[in-house]
């Protein structure tokens, strides 16, 4: 009972942090994606995690729609490529940061302390920057892990519902990943090839 009303009010502060006026919400079985666009609505601004109870949001406008388009592609395949107008408000550090994880590709990972030693500073900040990036799949700071392969944060949280997501986003990568490699492993050239267990 004590776990479940903490949950309920987890869920709760959550739902507080998000906009009221979404341009449009993606419905999943675990959580919804909430999009908000900029103020012209000419950019993606923001993609939030909420509890898959949601209400529904339709997308109103054309971006909106091609919004919810690439990211239902992405849920349904995780090597799609998402070609969006972005706009992000972050500093020179942050930005360094969201272009390496950019860089990260579907079904791997790095850790925090590696990104770190590229940029020439600590993991802490790092990290920092993760739970700052606005556009989570855009740029996808799920796949930095801590040093020992655990996940560590998400989102500034360090438990429960968005390290949940955090998890079901790796296995949904993992999988695709694992089903495009047997598939090259069925062939004469990828036979005996065997993927990188990026999970642990």
């Amino acid at each position: 009972m004590h776990m479940e009303i903490n949950r309920i009010q987890k869920i709760s502060r959550f739902r507080s942090r998000f906009p009221s006026a979404l341009a449009a919400l993606v419905p999943t079985p675990e959580f919804a994606l909430g999009v908000t666009l900029s103020a012209h609505d000419d950019a993606l601004a923001g993609i939030h995690f909420l509890p898959a109870d949601t209400v529904p949001v339709a997308a109103q406008t054309p971006l909106a729609r091609e919004v919810v388009h690439q990211l239902t592609a992405w849920l349904l395949d995780a090597r799609f490529v998402f070609d969006l107008p972005t706009v992000t408000q972050g500093t020179p550090f942050q930005q360094r940061v969201w272009a390496l994880i950019s860089a990260i590709p579907p079904g791997e990972t790095r850790s925090y302390g590696e990104l770190a030693a590229i940029l020439g500073t600590a993991p802490r900040p790092v990290g920092a920057a993760c739970g700052a990036n606005p556009l989570p799949l855009v740029v996808p700071c799920h796949r930095v892990l801590a040093r020992d392969g655990t996940l560590g944060g998400f989102a500034r949280e360090r438990s429960g519902f968005l390290l949940d997501i955090k998890r079901t986003l790796l296995a949904h990568e993992q999988a695709v990943r694992e089903k495009h490699t047997a598939k090259i492993g069925d062939s004469p050239e990828g036979r005996g090839f065997k993927p990188e267990l990026v999970l642990r």
